[in-house]
């Protein structure tokens, strides 16, 4: 659980294309086994500390002639960003995917003190 501190709590938000395979057979809608895709994010404004992240795919377009597997997470997740992972497998064919995230927590208070 992540307590916050103060009256400063920053949400940002954001939407990005991670890839569109199917235009040029890319690795995610020709290749097969197990494959991924990363895109890192920066925040606008540097969390206090580490924020929730909540990613989803807001558009998914997959061939309907095979298993649709997916996963997407967000990893390596700091006060100044995070990047997202998305991976399939087997013989799935992705064209494209749209991520969607939300990060919510804690800014920086102009009364804090930095003490070295």
């Amino acid at each position: 659980m992540i307590r916050i501190r103060n009256h400063l709590i920053g949400i940002e938000q954001g939407s990005h294309v991670l890839f569109s395979d199917f235009e040029h057979d890319g690795e995610m809608w020709a290749g097969t086994g197990p494959r991924q895709h990363r895109h890192e994010v920066t925040f606008s404004t540097p969390f206090r500390s580490v924020p929730a992240v909540q990613v989803s795919m807001g558009m998914f377009d997959m061939d309907q002639k095979t298993n649709q597997r997916a996963d997407i997470s967000a990893e390596e997740v700091t006060a100044e960003g995070f990047v997202i992972v998305f991976r399939t497998w087997g013989d799935t064919r992705v064209a494209r995917v749209r991520a969607d995230w939300t990060a919510i927590g804690e800014l920086p208070h102009d009364d804090d003190w930095e003490i070295y």
